[in-house]
């Protein structure tokens, strides 16, 4: 059985038993609760038997003489179930409002959790808003129906089988009158519910675009300024919430029309009810306490079915929503984890790309059957113009990315038999695109390494040759740098990352890029540190600046997935390959200086 012909909250238990013993519990105190809470008509119902009676009531009939014992009972029974009602009222809201907290949490951090282990691909073809919208709205709208709506509809029941039930069997001749509606009104709920669910799965598919496009927009609202597109975006935004708007509107339409159809319809069996009772009640073939009972009653069996559209409501919303959180969390893990341990320090940083072949998401290849060793303690350096496949191969070594084809090993062990936490703890990567959190400088250069001292973040720092500008900065190391590292220059953030990839003393250091956005005098800088970091260890640095790698133990030219010109510095320009001419356009050298 496929996942979209499960009910929701099937595929929630299904996922999670735990929460089958409290929601049971939880039922059970609600039911209970409305069970006392029906049972005030019936005590008029008494006293008015009590009255009229006398004698011949129903507590006389069983033995209780006296009306003066009679009301003494019934007082004290009174006071009973009012106290039992209250008791189950504060039993059921604290467990359902504990469980809707507890089942928000479990669920998105069980979300969360699954969404890191996903690969890059997947965020790729989806946009952040639509993952936020799920890991927020959704689970949300699924504790706003835990807090009330699962106690409505328990009660609703309650209501209907307790009042229902009664009714046939004090006055068999009456009640059909009063529940001839229900068929009706049963009938219209589920035509409603049936429509209603299509609408209220596109309301939310619409809620995740519109996040969708405001996220995007915050975290791009410089170049939003910087192109003056304020008023091109504001059109965009007007366009998604205008068709949130429409979709609601339509959800709306429909739903706003249930509780005056159901008030109609319920007030001819309530009108049935009080006439037809009253004539019996007249002639005597209704005892006066029953019909008191049944007018008090009627109103509480058949006046819900007017709050029913707005709990369905509210129902349906959360039933989309787990549907959406359900199919997150469903989302298979592509590259699942290996089962083999290899602790850091026993990490020499020996690494083959053996044959490898690589795609991304059925594209032409951007490796193809490539070749590559790096000794342990030597660094390499790879070259090639845009969309060569440098970068991948860190991605693929990183395993943010799965080979097909060929094998990569690191210390002749197949990466894809390692755990990933031990895979990447021996991996420092400072990539181009540079992402800082928000926080100071401090927490961002230990990310990652959270247990290191402020002496050893500073120690990093200065190799980084980032302690300078740090110490002049308002609050030094305890400076907010501001979302993704907004208050920064993009080659301070560089050097912060440099510094952060520094202090986890990786045994593989992996630069992609990583001088590309600071000045010459910065990269000099950091050239000078470098020579000490990559001491006796791997380092893999991706260039397009060929200063940077031009002292590397081996250069290699990547084109086209393939790996077409290796060698030092000096072979190179030599073999007056791409190399070479790369060389020359860089460094200004005329076709003579390379005889």
């Amino acid at each position: 059985m496929s996942s979209s012909t499960i009910h929701p909250l099937q595929r929630l238990l299904r996922y999670e038993r735990g929460y089958r013993k409290p929601i049971v519990q939880a039922s059970i105190y609600s039911i209970l609760n409305k069970v006392f809470d029906l049972a005030p008509p019936f005590l008029i119902g008494m006293a008015v038997d009590i009255v009229v009676k006398r004698e011949q009531s129903w507590l006389g009939n069983l033995g209780v003489t006296g009306v003066t014992s009679q009301l003494i009972v019934l007082s004290l029974l009174t006071l009973m179930i009012w106290g039992l009602e209250s008791l189950f009222e504060y039993a059921f809201e604290l467990r359902w409002r504990n469980l809707a907290q507890t089942i928000q949490h479990d669920l998105r951090m069980k979300a969360y959790s699954h969404l890191q282990e996903l690969e890059l691909g997947f965020f790729e073809e989806r946009s952040t808003g639509t993952l936020l919208s799920i890991l927020n709205d959704d689970i949300n709208q699924l504790e706003r129906f835990l807090d009330s709506g699962a106690n409505n509809i328990l009660q609703f029941l309650t209501t209907v089988i307790t009042i229902g039930g009664t009714l046939i069997i004090v006055a068999p001749e009456v009640s059909w009158w009063a529940m001839l509606p229900i068929p009706f009104i049963i009938w219209g709920t589920l035509t409603y519910q049936k429509r209603l669910t299509p609408r209220y799965a596109d309301v939310r598919e619409k809620a995740g675009l519109i996040s969708s496009r405001l996220a995007n927009n915050l975290s791009g609202i410089a170049t939003i300024k910087s192109f003056t597109a304020e008023a091109y975006e504001r059109d965009r935004v007007s366009a998604e919430s205008e068709a949130y708007r429409g979709s609601n509107r339509k959800t709306i339409a429909l739903s706003a029309g249930f509780v005056p159809l159901i008030r109609f319809v319920i007030l001819i069996g309530f009108t049935a009810t009080l006439f037809l009772g009253g004539l019996k009640a007249a002639n005597g073939q209704l005892s006066v306490g029953i019909y008191s009972f049944m007018v008090f009653t009627i109103q509480r069996l058949l006046w819900p079915f007017t709050t029913l559209g707005q709990t369905l409501d509210q129902y349906q919303r959360a039933m989309a929503s787990i549907n959406r959180v359900m199919n997150l969390l469903d989302t298979p893990v592509s590259i699942p984890t290996g089962d083999r341990s290899l602790p850091v320090h026993q990490v020499r940083g020996d690494v083959l790309f053996d044959h490898i072949t690589f795609a991304y998401n059925s594209r032409a290849n951007a490796l193809e059957n490539l070749t590559l060793h790096i000794p342990a303690g030597k660094t390499i350096g790879v070259v090639g113009s845009t969309g060569s496949g440098k970068s991948t191969l860190v991605k693929l070594l990183l395993r943010f990315y799965e080979i097909q084809q060929g094998q990569i090993l690191l210390d002749d062990i197949d990466i894809r038999s390692l755990t990933l936490h031990d895979l990447r703890r021996c991996i420092g990567w400072v990539s181009q695109d540079v992402f800082l959190f928000h926080g100071t400088v401090a927490e961002n250069i230990a990310y990652g390494s959270f247990d290191a001292t402020r002496a050893e973040v500073i120690g990093a720092a200065k190799l980084a040759e980032a302690h300078d500008f740090i110490a002049q900065l308002p609050h030094g190391y305890d400076t907010i740098v501001g979302e993704r590292g907004q208050k920064l220059s993009g080659g301070q953030r560089q050097r912060l990352a440099i510094a952060r990839a520094i202090l986890k003393d990786p045994p593989i250091l992996i630069l992609d890029e990583a001088t590309s956005a600071v000045d010459n005098e910065t990269e000099a800088a950091i050239q000078r540190s470098l020579e000490h970091i990559t001491q006796n260890r791997t380092t893999i640095a991706i260039a397009h600046r060929l200063s940077t790698i031009r002292h590397a133990h081996r250069i290699y030219v990547v084109e086209h997935g393939q790996i077409v010109e290796q060698g030092i510095h000096e072979q190179l320009l030599e073999q007056r390959g791409v190399y070479a001419k790369l060389w020359q356009v860089q460094s200004g050298a005329k076709e003579r200086e390379l005889r």
